[in-house]
């Protein structure tokens, strides 16, 4: 039953169970309410504020941009602002991913590269093929559009949608601490789960399969979950055994929030398609991409129809591309991807710190994209119950010392267990990571008193 908690007005809010403190302005790393509170923001929203809020350089930049040229439709035309930002994403990302076809953001980026894969073979092999399925894996999240969401692998999100959803095949994820095969070693859990993948592509027949999607760091479903280099180097080996096409999503995970430009740079490896978003313009606009390596843009567009079977009204937008532009250039010039490094380790070295609680199982993560799991009890890793609430209550107690965290849950076995995410600003200081630090200690502290 609705707690009915939200405020009493026209929006229909995502949650009617939060009471949604109403934000009055952004600086920084910083928000601040209606009543003069000041919060950090420790996850960047869902880490999308990289670069923090009010920037007056990307707001003048945007001012300058809505005054020239606001909107234009991809289909009948182009815009320098288009075009400049597409070089940049392309010289961001690795080996031969130069073509970029822009979206509105995650979901949609997904979905993108779903479509892309299929229609690649398509035009290779004809409208007979039967390559179509996209094998993703449990514990992961790709988006809530039906196509984005038949490759998540978190049953809750599923749950209500299940009969209108595409039954995409799912394989175990790269999950160390819940490893379902007894491994001791991350190196040993990261060959085992690649090998999972080349069993589910025998099992779904070679001949049925147009890609594999992976995250290179998890996001929501397992905060921080990341493998081995051996993971990517044998995924991507496995691909190209088997004709497959390789995804990775970096919706969350890229444009510098792992301490790389793109958090695949970490693997040594170039997958096909790269699905992005998020820290690419930093929440100034709504947008996010697909990017094609040449193999992929050259048999559609080139060798085969010319004519990519998909579109959106927003893609493509000049004004988004201008400002994501912006946004690049100066997490660029001000060297964050590299601060996001720095501070990275710095935060992880004093996180674990945290093991003293008895409710922290795990932390993991790279550069600023860190997940802190919950256990009731350590050595088991028994989850709490789900009415305990533990998530909710490091939230609030966190959102209390004046910390916004990124909570999740349902990673043990689809209904269970408790996490967050900690993902700020990657331009965030050594001594505003300490404050961060301090107020979700407090946090944690607090629900350690409540729980146990």
């Amino acid at each position: 039953m609705s707690k009915n908690k939200a405020p009493k007005n026209h929006v229909f809010y995502r949650n009617q169970n939060w009471h949604y403190p109403q934000i009055e302005r952004g600086e920084g790393i910083y928000l601040y309410d209606k009543d003069g509170r000041k919060y950090i923001d420790g996850c960047s929203g869902s880490a999308v504020a990289n670069i923090g809020h009010g920037n007056k350089e990307v707001a003048e930049f945007a001012k300058q941009h809505i005054e020239r040229i606001a909107f234009t439709h991809l289909s009948r035309w182009t815009v320098d602002s288009i075009e400049k930002c597409a070089e940049k994403i392309a010289n961001w990302a690795p080996g031969d991913l130069n073509h970029v076809y822009f979206v509105s953001g995650g979901s949609e980026a997904t979905e993108t590269a779903l479509k892309m894969a299929r229609q690649y073979f398509v035009e290779r092999d004809g409208k007979n093929t039967s390559k179509w399925k996209v094998i993703s894996k449990w514990n992961s999240f790709h988006g809530n559009t039906m196509g984005a969401l038949s490759m998540t692998g978190i049953v809750g999100r599923r749950k209500p949608y299940d009969p209108i959803l595409i039954n995409f095949p799912k394989i175990p994820q790269f999950y160390h601490y819940r490893n379902p095969w007894g491994c001791e070693t991350l190196e040993e859990t990261s060959i085992m789960a690649a090998k999972a993948l080349e069993e589910e592509i025998l099992r779904q027949g070679p001949e049925n399969v147009a890609a594999f999607i992976t995250e290179p760091v998890v996001g929501s479903a397992a905060p921080g979950v990341h493998p081995e280099k051996i993971y990517f180097k044998m995924v991507r080996e496995i691909c190209d055994k088997y004709d497959i096409l390789l995804i990775v999503d970096e919706v969350m995970a890229g444009f510098g929030r792992t301490g790389k430009k793109f958090a695949v740079n970490h693997y040594d490896i170039v997958p096909d398609i790269i699905a992005c978003a998020k820290g690419m313009s930093c929440g100034y606009t709504p947008i996010g991409a697909t990017i094609a390596n040449d193999k992929v843009f050259n048999t559609i567009m080139v060798e085969g129809s010319g004519h990519f079977i998909h579109g959106h009204t927003y893609a493509g937008n000049p004004l988004s591309c201008g400002i994501a532009y912006k946004v690049m250039e100066i997490i660029e010039r001000e060297g964050y991807v590299e601060n996001a490094a720095e501070q990275g380790e710095y935060l992880m070295n004093k996180l674990k710190e945290l093991y003293k609680y008895p409710i922290v199982g795990d932390i993991r993560g790279k550069g600023l994209m860190i997940g802190i799991e919950f256990v009731k009890d350590k050595d088991t890793k028994e989850p709490f119950d789900t009415a305990v609430g533990l998530k909710n209550r490091i939230t609030v107690n966190s959102l209390e010392e004046g910390l916004v965290v990124y909570p999740g849950g349902g990673s043990v076995d689809g209904v269970r267990g408790d996490h967050i995410l900690i993902a700020p600003p990657i331009n965030i200081t050594k001594e505003e990571i300490d404050e961060l630090f301090n107020a979700l200690e407090k946090g944690i502290e607090k629900t350690c008193e409540e729980v146990l």
